[in-house]
């Protein structure tokens, strides 16, 4: 009988550490966001995002859905499907649940993020960790605020899978998910390249209950570069 390989012991593929050529000075767009917060906005095809970790083990929830028929969004299992492997870092493309790209991983310096542990939410809250918990703050009540405050149609029931960048949720041998110490460090970024426009829906984990990002949510950065 062969052995189960113990996925929680392997680290992320030195292949899949890629550093970019694109100078800060040069983004269109420069946005720090606050630890714990929401934020919405349009990422136009062929613009290139890049989500910089600024002080290490930050999760960074995202879900993408297509700028001009939202109906579209990011789907986990195509993603997945479409890769064959179980973590995103470059190379990996990002589709829809109609297996359409919405962005493709161009570079990226951490190695390996997460999407199928999902958002924190009131009920994983209590089931993870403890009833006095569940009015916590929450990625997804960051989710609900983001969409209705910016009023595009975005609603409860659009919500979908997420990708969380830069936390760490190793696979057990058993097929369970563990939530582990970060993999990520202070100044590592993973940069996408849109292949439509998009709208990018972020949380920045206010989780306190893991060790995903030392139990201390910090900001983040994004910066935009226009196509060549």
């Amino acid at each position: 009988m062969t052995a189960m390989t113990d996925l929680t012991a392997i680290p992320p593929s030195p292949a899949a550490l890629v550093e970019s050529r694109l100078d800060p000075a040069r983004a269109v767009r420069r946005h720090r966001q606050a630890a714990g917060e929401p934020w919405l906005t349009e990422i136009r095809a062929g613009q290139i995002l890049r989500i910089v970790d600024l002080m290490g083990n930050q999760a960074v929830d995202v879900i993408f859905y297509d700028r001009h028929d939202p109906a579209e969004h990011y789907s986990a299992t195509e993603t997945l499907l479409a890769q064959g492997s179980l973590y995103l870092s470059t190379g990996s493309v990002l589709m829809s649940q109609t297996g359409q790209p919405l962005l493709t991983i161009v570079a990226d310096t951490c190695g390996r993020h997460d999407t199928l542990g999902g958002a924190c939410a009131a009920e994983s809250n209590t089931v993870r960790y403890a009833l006095q918990k569940k009015f916590m703050h929450s990625c997804r009540d960051n989710y609900l605020l983001a969409l209705a405050q910016a009023d595009v149609g975005l609603g409860k029931r659009d919500l979908v899978p997420n990708i969380n960048f830069f936390m760490n949720v190793p696979v057990t041998p058993e097929g369970g998910l563990t939530f582990a110490d970060g993999v990520s460090a202070p100044g590592k970024y993973v940069e996408l390249r849109a292949e439509r426009d998009v709208w990018m829906l972020v949380s920045n984990c206010p989780q306190l209950n893991n060790p995903c990002n030392a139990y201390d949510p910090t900001p983040v950065e994004f910066l935009v570069w226009d196509g060549a």
